[in-house]
């Protein structure tokens, strides 16, 4: 098999769906492939990189962390999605660390070539400002999850985010949900997490499959 060329992997990219082929070709020059293995940082909080990373394969993971090394997991990113565009855009340090999930392939652009982009194409700032909005809409959301649900109803909002639609047509979580990320995620302990998860399932909310992956029963989304 051919190995894949810069610009092949820009092409895989929705940031960059609009670049016209002398743009895409100008700017495959200045990105830099890189793999981070799991557990690997990306970008740390409080600190700059001054780059655009953008992930090909894997999935990485969005923590946030207190003086008292309290965590909280903001998000997790997959192929296709980007960081480190809002410390480009403001100059200030990552407000989140992002930790490699799995092993995680990314191609990263330099703040001179980011800024040249976004000047030369306009139609590439459009889908920078939607995916800007996209996350301050989920931010809205789990802040009013944290501020408005009870325990059961932020663990079945959790649930109903990482969910998704199958063949079937039933909201269902493929991966092994972990009952530490679920509560890091929430804001709650593993212990109460793990209560209500059990008593979901006892109720038929939620299945457990073989397999691992959690079905999502109809009556969850009362609860989120």
């Amino acid at each position: 098999m051919a190995m894949l060329t810069n610009l092949d992997l820009m092409r895989r990219v929705p940031l960059f769906a609009r670049l016209t082929v002398a743009q895409a070709e100008a700017l495959s020059s200045a990105v830099v492939k890189r793999r981070y293995k799991r557990g690997e940082v990306l970008v740390a909080q409080g600190q700059k990189s001054d780059a655009l990373f953008l992930l090909l394969t894997g999935r990485a993971r969005v923590m946030a962390s207190d003086s008292r090394g309290r965590e909280v997991i903001l998000a997790t990113l997959g192929q296709g999605d980007y960081l480190g565009e809002m410390s480009l855009i403001d100059n200030e340090p990552h407000s989140a660390t992002v930790r490699a999930e799995v092993q995680t392939d990314v191609l990263v652009l330099g703040r001179a070539e980011f800024t040249r982009c976004l000047l030369e194409n306009a139609s590439m700032g459009v889908v920078l400002m939607r995916g800007l909005v996209k996350r301050l809409r989920q931010a809205d959301r789990k802040i009013e999850s944290l501020a408005l649900l009870d325990v059961y109803g932020r663990v079945a909002h959790a649930l109903i985010e990482q969910a998704h639609t199958n063949a079937q047509g039933q909201q269902i979580i493929e991966n092994k949900i972990s009952r530490q990320d679920l509560a890091k995620t929430i804001g709650a302990s593993r212990e109460m997490v793990s209560r209500v998860m059990k008593d979901l399932e006892n109720r038929g909310f939620i299945e457990t499959l073989p397999t691992g992956a959690t079905l999502l029963c109809t009556p969850l989304q009362t609860l989120g």
